[in-house]
């Protein structure tokens, strides 16, 4: 694979184990192109999700029209809508026909931090503009739209691509459970993220919930 950091991740990138993929995806940069300009994140958070076999995903019960885009093919965007108001972004990897992804929990924006601001009027700081899977996908202007969305098509202008970034050796990343996910699928450690980093997000343990009133209310959406 080569070392240029502003190369696309090819797609045999994310044809592979989604536990694999997951902690590699930390440190990569994701690009967003807009029509007045680029927000660059870098990956800061991430978590697994295993498909039919992890009774946490959205594919846990087979294919739906929602969860399509999961079964594949690798390297392409899985978006979704939760709790009737957020948007949250996943990168679907594994074989084309069987359903896993990477959920974007958290990221640093190193570029374009104005265009995310506008986004994120109510941030407290640059730091919480993409802390949380609701607040990456809203700073980057993600919706159902971009479902779908080939991430390494390595055109300049396209929408949204994934580029080699610098990857974190693996004795900076921490692994836990994943954040809000209840049940069975609550005690694997497949959430994955860069220790000590301040754009990671809280940890919070599944427990039932009202919709919250706007965004900044909740660190999740996922």
């Amino acid at each position: 694979m080569t070392t240029d950091p502003n190369e696309p991740l090819p797609r045999g990138f994310f044809d592979r184990p989604v536990l694999d993929v997951a902690p590699d995806l930390l440190g990569r940069t994701l690009v967003r192109v807009l029509p007045e300009g680029e927000i660059v994140l870098r990956l800061t958070e991430v978590e697994a999700y295993a498909g039919e076999v992890d009774p946490g995903s959205h594919a846990y019960r087979g294919r739906t029209r929602r969860n399509a885009t999961m079964y594949g093919p690798p390297g392409h965007s899985y978006v979704y809508f939760t709790y009737g108001m957020w948007h949250c972004v996943n990168l679907v990897c594994g074989p084309a026909g069987h359903a896993s992804g990477v959920l974007l929990r958290a990221a640093e924006v190193v570029s374009g931090v104005e265009l995310a601001r506008r986004r994120r009027p109510r941030s407290r700081g640059d730091a919480e503009l993409a802390r949380g899977p609701a607040r990456l996908a809203t700073a980057l202007d993600v919706d159902l739209g971009m479902d779908g969305t080939d991430v390494c098509g390595g055109a300049a202008g396209a929408a949204l691509r994934v580029l080699r970034g610098t990857p974190v050796p693996r004795g900076r990343i921490s692994s836990g459970p994943r954040t809000g996910v209840g049940g069975e699928g609550a005690t694997q450690p497949w959430r994955f993220w860069i220790t000590d980093d301040p754009t990671v997000s809280p940890y919070r343990a599944h427990k039932p919930r009202r919709r919250a009133a706007r965004l900044d209310a909740s660190q999740d959406g996922s």
